[in-house]
């Protein structure tokens, strides 16, 4: 299974510890073409010494998203690029997506996320860090 991992990159970084924990979680159910996202060499200015300008890095991760079975965003931290996957995802139409929220960050999730759900395709969970695990385990097994 290849799995497409959003979090934050230029949106800020302050959730990296946690993006990491999920990308290595992620590893239990499949290949995670967006590691990277979990890299502690990456910044909120984005993916320093690349090859690539911005178009690349936009082309490279349509490309991935297109070929990924599932996608899994953490969507605590505002990040107009989420944003975007998220909404390059819905209209892909066959994929399936969890997007995790914490309440306890005091955010409010954007209507346009939290809206979206459907509860089949598109699914919001509010979490605590302590469910991760559960929470990503339930979401797999539902996809068997």
């Amino acid at each position: 299974m290849k799995i497409y991992f959003c979090g934050s990159i230029r949106g800020g970084r302050s959730d990296l510890q946690l993006y990491q924990r999920i990308v290595h979680e992620l590893h239990k159910y499949g290949s995670v073409l967006t590691e990277h996202v979990g890299s502690a060499e990456l910044s909120d200015t984005g993916e320093e010494g690349t090859t690539g300008d911005d178009r690349d890095i936009h082309d490279r991760d349509v490309d991935w998203l297109q070929q990924s079975d599932v996608v899994v965003a953490e969507v605590t931290q505002p990040s107009l690029g989420v944003g975007y996957e998220l909404g390059r995802a819905v209209d892909m139409k066959k994929k399936k997506m969890l997007c995790l929220f914490r309440p306890s960050s005091g955010r409010t999730l954007s209507a346009m996320i939290r809206g979206a759900a459907d509860g089949e395709r598109f699914l919001v969970r509010d979490y605590s860090e302590d469910e991760l695990e559960k929470i990503l385990e339930e979401f797999f097994s539902s996809l068997k």
